[in-house]
């Protein structure tokens, strides 16, 4: 059980990884690319997806 403290968390890089996709989105919107910013959105909505299915199985 103690041991369990000591094990990285799978979905700590992904959630990274989601927020930088969110913020490109953001930044792609701003400067106009409505089309380039709804790409990132689908792959950060995908991602978001694994995460939430991954965190569901570790319950």
């Amino acid at each position: 059980m103690m041991f369990g403290l000591f094990k990285s968390n799978p979905t700590k890089k992904m959630r990274k990884q989601l927020q930088q996709l969110q913020q490109k989105a953001m930044e792609m919107q701003r400067n106009g690319d409505i089309r380039g910013s709804l790409g990132i959105t689908q792959e950060a909505d995908d991602l978001w997806k694994k995460i939430q299915a991954m965190e569901a199985e570790q319950k």
